[in-house]
């Protein structure tokens, strides 16, 4: 029962409850304090009030890009990156963000924190492997630092958590293999086995090969001017989900120059010209046909599926161990710092590990001569 003058009530369930109304953007708003006794109740109504009208207050004055809600930020940096960046890239982020990160739309910018992030994100954190995780956190991260630069908030980027446990190791073929399709490339070769051997002597990507074209070649300088890639991406509004995309390279050091044996001109100069394009034409090759081109040729030769990428892994491992220097491997692969060529595509065989092993046996064999 209230007592006169004061809204405060005892509950059903023995406590006490006070009252107090608050004005709000919403319009006027109630609020409740509860305790064990009357005096408690009636001790804590003012000071909440008074909380309550100071909070109110202090949000008042927060300017409005200041109550932005995550959508708002992230869809104005997806209009920044479609300005500035590749196509392709927009397509990715824009794909990464409505799949995976809409979840956060309503959060209000300004309180966005690891809690918030990864209480929402339950599902990409339960069932997500490491590799997408780090891609959409990647994309969070890039959001949030878009919005405090832009909108001069002070919120934390997310720290990607590394599982435990030991590295993948990156695939490449091992002589005897390297031998096997040699063999078979060469046998009855045709323009798309020639292509593979193009990947094989010269380290470039999938899209890279399906976008070569003949201006790009210097026979007479033996240069290989890298300076489109194709993939297949999202299409909206297109009569087919996905379009054939020829764009500029990965990035900016992707844009080089890869000098060329004379064996590789060689096998350049047998190639047939169909087109503009080496590999298939007036068009510009299928990847995924492409890939499945190379399943094909390592099955004729007996050799265990893998991906495309590993012709790229093998003539890194293979300039390495015929004396090129990092630096040299790292602009013909074209990254921008030597660290990640050294950490994800050099990859010693192990009978390159056995001639060193072999090397210090005969040095220690040579100590034991000398002692005996």
């Amino acid at each position: 029962m209230a007592r006169r003058g004061e809204n405060i009530r005892k509950r059903k369930d023995g406590r006490w409850e006070g009252r107090y109304s608050i004005l709000t953007k919403e319009g006027k708003k109630t609020r409740s304090v509860y305790a064990k006794t009357y005096a408690e109740v009636k001790e804590k109504l003012p000071y909440a009030k008074a909380s309550e009208e100071a909070k109110q207050k202090s949000m008042a004055s927060i300017s409005p890009a200041k109550k932005s809600r995550f959508r708002d930020v992230a869809l104005e940096w997806l209009q920044d990156v479609y300005k500035k960046r590749k196509y392709s890239t927009y397509v990715k982020y824009s794909k990464t963000y409505y799949k995976y990160l809409s979840e956060l739309d309503g959060v209000i910018f300004a309180e966005l924190s690891e809690r918030i992030i990864f209480d929402t994100l339950t599902g990409l954190n339960a069932q997500g492997s490491q590799t997408l995780r780090n891609s959409v956190y990647g994309v969070l991260n890039q959001i949030i630092k878009y919005g405090n630069e832009k909108g001069g908030y002070q919120v934390a980027t997310f720290a990607i958590k590394q599982k435990s446990g030991r590295k993948k190791s990156i695939e490449t073929f091992n002589v005897s293999e390297q031998q096997k399709l040699f063999k078979h490339l060469y046998e009855s070769a045709d323009t798309y086995k020639k292509g593979i051997l193009i990947c094989l002597f010269t380290g470039l990507r999938l899209g890279e090969i399906c976008a070569l074209k003949w201006t790009d070649i210097d026979f007479e300088a033996k240069l290989l001017h890298v300076n489109a890639t194709v993939q297949r991406i999202a299409a909206k509004g297109h009569p087919t989900k996905t379009i054939l995309y020829e764009g500029l390279p990965k990035s900016e050091s992707s844009i080089r120059e890869i000098p060329l044996s004379d064996s590789i001109i060689a096998v350049l100069g047998s190639i047939s010209r169909r087109g503009a394009y080496v590999l298939n034409g007036d068009r510009p090759m299928e990847p995924r046909t492409y890939e499945n081109k190379l399943k094909k040729y390592l099955q004729e030769s007996g050799i265990m599926p893998r991906n495309f990428h590993t012709l790229r892994h093998t003539f890194a491992t293979n300039c390495i161990e015929s004396g090129m220097d990092v630096k040299s491997l790292s602009e013909i692969l074209g990254h921008a710092d030597v660290q990640l060529t050294l950490n994800r595509y050099v990859h010693p065989t192990i009978e390159a590990k056995r001639r060193h092993m072999e090397s210090l046996c005969s040095i220690c064999g040579h100590f034991l001569g000398q002692c005996s």
